[in-house]
């Protein structure tokens, strides 16, 4: 290999490589020390692609990096203090320790772990890019083993029909993890973007010169609103992480003997001397001032189960009579109009379809360019959400069915959920998941599901459901109002034809608490025989049931019924339990492990006095049939909770 000859930048590029790799040699000598946690990956060989493209950032502009990030962040902050501290877990690092190795923050820099999660997060940092014209890009870095993932491929579509602001740079240094690229990667790279319209590049690092050259081209480009992707052929020296290399020896050292920056010391050992001593100097001090420093600290979450205190229940009233749907789309048209930071992303939402369940007709034509259609790609969907909300807006992204949320996880899990607390809570995501849940519509065994179960509990988070007496609007004013996490709403389709009304049933009352996510109860005039616990679709089931059992069987059941199922505020159910000593849970999703396990669990916990006796009322466990009759008799109604109140009645 020849270095490529002097310019006027090489030796601040040599440099920046300089610091990056003795920052990286000395983590791993931390880590034999015992000094760090969890594990590094360092991009030792790899330094020229983070300084490359930092070359020609500015202001605004973002990077969005992967596991093996340190180098990037370097090269785009120079804060080799905050890097140093916080992979040592320190509280003076750039997260507080929170974050460690692969999870770090800061002004133009993030980056998480997770392959493939990073690209349709980044897509949504660009798409608020192009909608403030600002002139900013964001440069996401992908490694060659993370073009298995489908994400990618969800992102390179919208980017690409979109046109959004953005530059995927490839590090192909040949193996994922272990693997080397012959055994898992099928075709060409670059054919790959190319196939989605995007323009390519393809650089080495062993030219540091001209991969510069090329980055600046590249993100001159994307300042166009034209996305790239560069594919930049490198070598990682050192192994995945840590000790973990099984490659040939003979290999790893061939690609030492040609690498452009010891090849540059050596050549130019009198005047870049000063290079080496320079980096060292400041890798010293930052691990002198993080060893003094102290270990991140642990901090109070309001998930937890707060001291009870009287409830003070009210009366409710409506101010119409109007349909769930419209309630819902009435909410959505007053979020838009009042915030220019709304922006509305989904499947098929636009008019004048307006969504499966036509939630959203015709807010596409009132507001335009904020509520759009994406692809059938749901990955994409949250995950550009994700971006939008770290970018500043106010994301609100439907899911045509609930069922689909599944392909969904990784971005409401390891994205999502994660990004305020592991960033030290430099960030907030204020985005808004929506979608319809549960069967009994015919649709069969994928679009019938209720598992929103397994979205509860996800810490960071809220999920709530809308039910028909307490008015979706002002539920869903609630949520916007201060909105500084993921939440997950879900609807119920039966729900949506519904009329919302304050009328009880005769011999009952309507009331709410307090809370910025109320609980509903329907309660009966003389001392509950029993409390039914239930949400979103199953109130209108529960309510035909309490006054079949009322007016037939002379059993009074009392409803409780929560928007907000996580964090669970457990009090309103415990008072209704301490009257009753019976609690019976109905849920249309299976209740293995679900919401009502966890609350009969916390019930006992805080009032365990209260529990005579408990049930819980699901579907079998098995798919949802499509024929109607038969999924009537499976999944839980009203018969079904007439048979179980009066069976626990007589045991």
């Amino acid at each position: 290999m020849t270095v490529a000859s002097d310019g006027p930048d090489l030796s601040r590029l040599m440099a920046k490589a300089a610091l990056i790799r003795t920052a990286e040699q000395r983590l791993l000598d931390l880590f034999a020390e015992g000094k760090l946690f969890g594990t590094v990956h360092t991009c030792i060989g790899q330094e020229f692609t983070g300084v490359a493209v930092a070359e020609s950032l500015r202001d605004g502009d973002v990077i969005f990096s992967n596991h093996r990030c340190h180098g990037h962040y370097i090269a785009r902050t120079g804060d080799v203090g905050g890097l140093i501290a916080e992979v040592m877990g320190k509280t003076t690092g750039i997260c507080g320790g929170r974050g460690g190795s692969q999870h770090l923050c800061a002004p133009g820099f993030f980056s998480n772990g997770v392959q493939g999660g990073i690209a349709p997060v980044s897509a949504g940092i660009a798409f608020q890019m192009k909608r403030r014209g600002d002139g900013n890009v964001i440069v996401c870095f992908i490694g060659d083993g993370t073009l298995g993932e489908g994400a990618v491929y969800e992102t390179f579509n919208i980017v690409s029909k979109w046109q959004l602001p953005i530059v995927f740079l490839l590090e192909h240094n040949g193996y994922a993890q272990s693997t080397n690229q012959d055994q898992t990667l099928a075709g060409d790279i670059c054919a790959r973007a190319e196939a989605f319209g995007i323009a390519t590049h393809h650089g080495t690092t062993e030219d540091p010169i001209a991969l510069t050259e090329i980055a600046s081209n590249a993100i001159a480009a994307a300042r166009e609103c034209a996305p790239q992707f560069m594919r930049v052929d490198t070598y990682r020296l050192m192994a995945h992480s840590k000790g973990d290399d099984d490659r040939d020896e003979a290999e790893v050292n061939s690609y030492w003997d040609r690498d452009p920056l010891n090849r540059y010391l050596e050549e130019h050992a009198k005047e870049s001397g000063h290079i080496v001593v320079d980096a060292i100097t400041a890798v010293d001090a930052a691990v002198t001032a993080a060893d003094g420093e102290p270990y991140s600290t642990a901090i109070t979450v309001d998930e937890t189960v707060q001291p009870y205190e009287t409830i003070a229940w009210q009366a409710t009233t409506m101010g119409s009579n109007d349909r769930v749907v419209n309630r819902i789309h009435m909410a959505l048209e007053a979020r838009l109009s009042s915030d220019e930071k709304t922006v509305i992303i989904g499947e098929d939402i636009e008019g004048p379809y307006g969504g499966a369940f036509k939630v959203t007709k015709d807010l596409s034509q009132r507001f335009e360019g904020r509520v759009r259609n994406m692809p059938i790609s749901e990955a994409a969907i949250l995950g550009m959400g994700n971006g939008l909300a770290l970018a500043g807006a106010h994301p609100i992204c439907e899911i045509m069915f609930g069922d689909f949320l599944a392909l969904t996880a990784d971005q409401w899990i390891n994205h999502a959920a994660k990004f305020r607390y592991m960033y030290n809570e430099q960030v907030e995501v204020p985005l808004v998941l929506r979608t319809p849940m549960g069967g009994k519509r015919g649709y069969g065994a994928t679009h019938s599901q209720s598992i929103e179960k397994h979205f509860i509990g996800v810490p960071g988070t809220h999920v709530v459901a809308v039910h028909h007496r307490y008015d979706p609007a002002e539920l869903y004013k609630n949520v916007f109002d201060g909105l500084d996490r993921p939440t997950l709403v879900v609807e119920n389709k039966l729900l949506y034809g519904v009329r919302i009304s304050a009328d009880a049933p005769e011999g009952f009352a309507i009331e709410h608490d307090g809370a910025r996510y109320p609980t509903t109860r329907i309660r009966p005039g003389a001392t509950p025989d029993v409390t039914l616990l239930c949400y979103g679709g199953m109130l209108p089931d529960a309510e035909a049931a309490v006054e079949i059992l009322f007016d037939g069987y002379e059993i009074a059941c009392e409803i409780v019924c929560p928007t907000q199922l996580y964090p669970l505020n457990p009090w309103p159910i415990a008072e209704s339990t301490q009257r009753s000593g019976r609690l019976i849970v109905v849920e249309e999703g299976q209740n293995f492990a679900a919401f009502g396990a966890e609350t009969i669990a916390t019930i006992q916990e805080i009032a365990p006095d209260s529990l005579c006796s408990v049930r819980r009322i699901g579907p079998p466990r098995h798919a949802i049939p499509s024929s109607g009759p038969l999924e009537k008799q499976l999944l839980p109604g009203a018969d079904h909770i007439v048979a179980a109140v009066r069976d626990m009645m007589q045991a």
